[in-house]
């Protein structure tokens, strides 16, 4: 399926009510990839806003009670309307806010996608964890990935995505695992609010929502280790603007070729 194709043709609108400390580089991801971002906040018009979109991606990386407020009034504008909505539960785990704004979110709002690391994923799951932060954590590396995104997509009706070293995608009954990247990406701030928005653009874009964020998700991957071929060496600030340079050049074919995809029934 020519996922990439797809959103270059039709550059998906995509509302995100994200974190401050990575806005900048989600809009400039989606840009890379093909899609258009819309980064609109305020309670009064984050139904009209979601309403002209092609998909909306909720991220709790830096919370307060007016962007609750706001997340939850344009994910149930967009169930109304059949919209898409991709979840980010930064740092669930760590904080009773983010635990309590988690919960909030999948009782009130209907995902299509959630998407996080191994803790994060695991609180989502009912499990116990140590989230570290915005991290996963190491105390929660004896969960099994491929079980704890199952029951996440069993449990909201959703694709689930766990991101680490090795990627796992399901709709709970289709699983991916996708072990493209490097692991210098961990030492740069967004790349995985980043995905998020490019899965927006993907999942906007293309009807089977399964391969969209296999997809996005490898995409994202492929353009780490394009960036650390062309820019590695100069360090992770470079690093940074060449992944985004990357996902600007990143098309169906580089996917096929570069792809690291093992497909699982």
């Amino acid at each position: 399926m020519k996922c990439n194709e797809s959103v270059r043709s039709q550059v998906p609108l995509v509302h995100c009510i994200t974190n401050y400390v990575t806005v900048n580089d989600v809009a400039n991801a989606l840009l890379a990839c093909g899609g258009s971002p819309i980064m609109a906040d305020d309670i009064g018009e984050v139904a009209d806003i979601t309403s002209i979109s092609n998909a909306l991606v909720l991220n709790i990386g830096t919370l307060n009670a007016r962007t609750v407020a706001s997340m939850v009034k344009a994910g149930q504008t967009a169930n109304e309307k059949g919209i898409p909505v991709v979840l980010d539960p930064v740092g669930a785990g760590a904080s009773a806010l983010r635990n309590e704004t988690t919960r909030e979110l999948v009782e009130k709002v209907r995902f299509a996608i959630i998407r996080g690391n191994l803790s994060e994923m695991s609180f989502i799951a009912g499990l116990e964890v140590s989230t570290r932060g915005v991290d996963s954590s190491e105390a929660d590396s004896g969960n099994d990935p491929v079980a704890v995104a199952k029951a996440v997509a069993s449990a909201h009706g959703c694709i689930a995505a766990i991101t680490g070293a090795e990627d796992v995608v399901t709709d709970g009954q289709r699983v991916a695992k996708i072990q493209n990247g490097v692991p210098q990406m961990g030492k740069i701030t967004g790349t995985g609010c980043m995905l998020s928005g490019v899965v927006g653009a993907y999942v906007g874009a293309c009807q089977d929502r399964f391969q969209a964020v296999v997809a996005a998700v490898a995409s994202m991957g492929i353009a780490g280790e394009m960036s650390l071929d062309k820019e590695g060496h100069k360090g992770t600030g470079s690093l940074h603007i060449g992944i985004i340079d990357a996902l600007s050049q990143i098309d169906d074919d580089t996917i096929e070729k570069r792809g690291k995809i093992q497909y699982e029934a």
